[in-house]
């Protein structure tokens, strides 16, 4: 992969499945995309998943795509995750990464 699809600007929706409420799980995917330097959101359902957004570059989203799949927090328990929604994107729509209540 060259540079500059690397920096390719890319906005993407997720969903996680498994025991990923009540595990500190929105935090822990907060403090990674900020660590990561991506941008979006992330939020619990009536459903008990966890979903959310990323925007950043291509490279970084496949990297919290990754973590989101195999890590998640400590005490969580991940057993699938949907991504859908991936465009590519002309500017990041957020400012930061946000847990929404």
């Amino acid at each position: 992969m060259n540079m500059a699809e690397g920096d390719t600007l890319i906005s993407m929706d997720y969903e996680v499945f498994g025991k990923v409420q009540g595990v500190f799980f929105r935090k822990y995917t907060q403090a990674e995309s900020k660590r990561l330097g991506l941008v979006g959101w992330v939020k619990n359902t009536d459903q008990g998943t966890v979903q959310g957004q990323l925007q950043g570059p291509i490279s970084k989203v496949r990297r919290m795509q990754e973590w989101l799949e195999t890590e998640g927090s400590p005490k969580s328990h991940i057993d699938r995750v949907n991504f859908h929604n991936e465009k590519v994107i002309l500017k990041l729509d957020y400012s930061d990464f946000q847990i929404i209540k």
